[in-house]
This record gives C-alpha cells, sequence and structure tokens, in this order.
C-alpha cells in the first residue's frame, strides 16, 4: 500500500433528537399532564490510536465520516437513545487540524490514544421539562441541535528515536537493513527510498530503539526539491540524528555533504537543526581502514565537528554494534533525564 502522511477528512458529529410533545392518557387518570420525553444526544466523532496502522492511505478512500444522530423522545416520558459514537483509526503520530481554523486537535499518542473530533448535538427538551405551576399543559418543545461538522487536515510524523539523514546514496538504507529487520529498498542510484522506512534496532534484551530511514536530502530540499523535504517532519519527531557521510563522494567533497545538510535543516526549522546529531561514515570497506579513518579524522578537523562520529562498513557490519550501544546508552540517558524531571513536577505540584 502505498504511504501517505497527509491527508484531508471531514467529520460531521450526530445531530440531537428532538423533544417530545404528548398528555397521559389513561382510564380513570383524568388531567394526566404532559408526558413528552426528550431526544437523544447526538453521536461524537472520535479519533483512535491504532498500532496496526504506519499510514493515512485508508483516508485516501474514506474521506467523510458521520456519527448516528440521537432519536426523538416519546410519549411516557420516554427518551430517545443516544446517537451511536464513530471511532475512526489512525496510526501513531497523526497530528490533527481544523483546516477551516487552523485550530490544533490534538495528537494520537500513547500517551492521548483517544482524540474527539466533533461533538454531538445536544438533544431538545419534551414538553414534560415545561410543566411549571402556571403552565400545567405547557404544548412546547425543543428540537435537537445539529452536532459539530469540521474539515480536519492530518499529518501524519513517524514516531522514532532516531532519524537518518544524508544525501542521496550515503547508505542509509543499507545501515537501516544491517541495524534492524527493516527491508527498505536498496540500489546503487538516488532517491530509491520513495517514503519514511522504520525499523527496530535491538540492542540487547529488552533494549532496543525504533530507527527511520527517510529519502534523501539534496541543496534546496527545504525550499521543495527532490523528496526529502516533504518528510522532514519525521526527523523532526527523533531525539537524535545520525548524519550519513559517504567517504567516497562522486564530486569528492567530503565536508560539503555535512554543509548542505545543516543548510537545509536550519532553513526548515531551528529545533531541527539544533537537534543533537551524530556524523556517521559510511562505506569504509571501499578503501584501507587506516586510509579511511584517517580521511574521516581530516573532514572532522576540518567541521571542527563537536559531536561524537563512527566510522562503519553496514557491508561487512564493522562498526555497527559500537554505534548502537552508543545510541541506546545515549537514549536511555536521556530518559532518566525525562523521568527525572517529570517527578520533580509531581512533586512541586503536590506540595503545600
Amino acid at each position: 500500500m502505498k504511504f501517505v502522511d497527509e491527508s484531508r477528512i471531514r467529520v460531521d458529529a450526530g445531530s440531537g433528537g428532538a423533544g417530545h410533545v404528548s398528555f397521559r392518557r389513561e382510564k380513570y387518570v383524568p388531567f394526566g399532564g404532559p408526558d413528552g420525553g426528550d431526544g437523544g444526544h447526538g453521536g461524537n466523532v472520535y479519533a483512535v490510536a491504532d498500532s496496526g496502522l504506519n499510514t493515512l492511505a485508508d483516508m485516501r478512500f474514506s474521506r467523510r465520516f458521520r456519527a448516528e444522530d440521537g432519536e426523538s423522545g416519546g410519549k411516557a416520558n420516554r427518551t430517545g437513545a443516544a446517537g451511536s459514537d464513530i471511532e475512526i483509526p489512525m496510526p501513531l503520530g497523526t497530528i490533527i487540524h481544523d483546516e477551516d481554523t487552523e485550530e490544533y486537535l490534538g495528537e494520537i499518542t500513547p500517551a492521548t490514544p483517544r482524540i474527539m473530533l466533533a461533538r454531538g448535538g445536544a438533544r431538545g427538551l419534551g414538553n414534560t421539562r415545561f410543566k411549571s405551576s402556571v403552565n400545567r399543559a405547557p404544548r412546547q418543545s425543543t428540537p435537537g441541535y445539529a452536532g459539530e461538522s469540521r474539515h480536519l487536515r492530518l499529518e501524519l510524523a513517524v514516531m522514532a528515536d532516531v532519524g537518518l539523514a544524508g544525501l542521496p546514496n550515503a547508505g542509509k538504507s543499507t545501515l537501516l537493513s544491517a541495524m534492524s529487520a527493516a527491508r527498505p529498498k536498496i540500489a546503487d542510484y538516488p532517491f530509491t527510498t520513495l517514503y519514511p522506512q522504520p525499523g527496530v534496532v535491538a540492542v540487547d534484551p529488552l533494549r532496543s530503539f525504533v530507527m527511520v530511514d527517510i529519502p534523501g536530502l539534496i541543496e534546496g530540499a527545504a525550499d521543495g526539491a527532490g523528496l526529502g523535504h516533504r518528510f522532514l517532519r519525521h526527523l523532526s519527531r527523533t531525539r537524535l540524528l545520525l548524519q550519513l557521510v559517504d567517504l567516497v563522494p562522486v564530486d569528492g567533497d567530503l565536508t560539503g555533504q555535512v554543509r548542505t545538510i545543516d543548510a537545509e535543516l536550519a532553513q526548515y526549522s531551528a529545533g531541527l537543526a539544533e537537534r543533537p546529531r551524530w556524523l556517521v561514515f559510511t562505506k569504509a570497506d571501499l578503501m584501507d581502514e587506516d586510509a579511511a579513518r584517517a580521511l574521516a579524522e581530516e573532514a572532522v578537523a576540518e567541521l571542527e565537528w563537536p559531536h561524537p562520529w563512527y566510522l562503519i562498513s553496514s557491508v561487512q557490519r564493522t562498526g555497527l554494534e559500537p554505534l548502537a550501544r552508543a545510541v541506546m546508552d545515549w537514549l536511555e540517558a536521556r530518559r532518566a533525564e525525562d523521568a527525572a524531571a517529570a517527578d520533580g513536577r509531581a512533586d512541586e505540584e503536590v506540595a503545600p
């Protein structure tokens, strides 16, 4: 199925049922009074997380979703049945905006697996509600109210711990296939990857992280050139970026690869440009080990690179285990910091 990470849909909540006007009519019960019941509430529309989905492709075929209307009230103070809610399954990482007002409605995450998209209309009131000491036989009721209708814009950002960035043919797909069970398409021409491809990297039992590969970036990507610009949002969801650098680029400009990606990330988003990023020099098997390391060290010195860097060969699987363990250790340290910060905020909230 084709990967889809943007979609537009319409959701309509159910309308409330109308109130009923009737009077009690029974033998030996004169002046029974009003007994019209209320209508039922209209159904709501919800977005719910579905871990089995990883694309919005289903939204290409079903673009309108409507909840059930509430039923009208009945005599003998019978309340109409409420309209059934409708739940729309969406993949984790789906960001939801109102297309007309640009209102942010929420994001589907493990912490927020269910979001109301449109509220059902309120029910109408039956004539029993209007009975009073001065109005013993009311003949008025209220109709049900219309439910909310929205045009929504859905954007999917793949949820991953680590993102792979780099120029086309830098070896991102090869690295993903070597470190995980993912099987992305690999070929010797640019833009082999056409959509984000996640993979789970298992370091040890019960220790793993999710890594995502996106189409290669080229100069001008942030302005729409190439394919990668459409998927830069997926990198913005990651904690750590691994920038892959081809040791034997076609143009021979080793450091130019890094500067190109620097510029594109900065132009797309200041937050993305400031994301922790490590350099990973690939294709070390194409030259002598000492020569490859010397070339990488020269590039790091020229760039004055302050962050970690690694030298690997995905084909020969050299350098992959140290890289995976370093990434895992770094992620666990960040998670521990987040947990400590959350505990600190909780203590502040309960403090007198």
